[in-house]
């Protein structure tokens, strides 16, 4: 049960960073001078902003459950890779030797400080 909650504080991580980089794409508007209004009609930025949110609170639940030298790594280099994936897939944007290469070392690293963690 602890790993799931983390599991869903990733997807909640990584989905709340693909919605508000759609919410930040044309023909979305946020909020300017000009149109203040304009950041109401744009619900990925809400949706975003309620994800992030949900994703705090499933990383507090996991912390109630793991130690923080697990939990912190486990999830921060679970939202890296999956932002960087979804990059590829969502957006089409460019997946660079490099950016699979550090994936693959943060997993690892990862599964190396959680290895003795059940």
């Amino acid at each position: 049960m602890k790993w799931l909650i983390l599991i869903l504080g990733i997807a909640c991580n990584a989905s709340a960073s693909v919605l508000v980089k759609i919410a930040m794409m044309p023909p979305r508007k946020f909020p300017s001078i000009s149109e203040p209004m304009a950041a109401w009609s744009n619900w990925p930025f809400w949706l975003g902003l309620g994800l992030y949110g949900g994703a705090f609170l499933l990383y507090a639940a996991s912390l109630a459950r793991l130690p923080l030298n697990v939990a912190h790594p486990v999830l921060t280099a679970g939202a890296i890779a999956t932002v960087a994936l979804c990059s590829v897939v969502i957006f089409r944007e460019p997946l660079q030797w490099t950016t699979c290469a550090g994936i693959v070392l943060v997993i690892a690293g990862v599964a190396l400080i959680t290895a003795r963690v059940a």
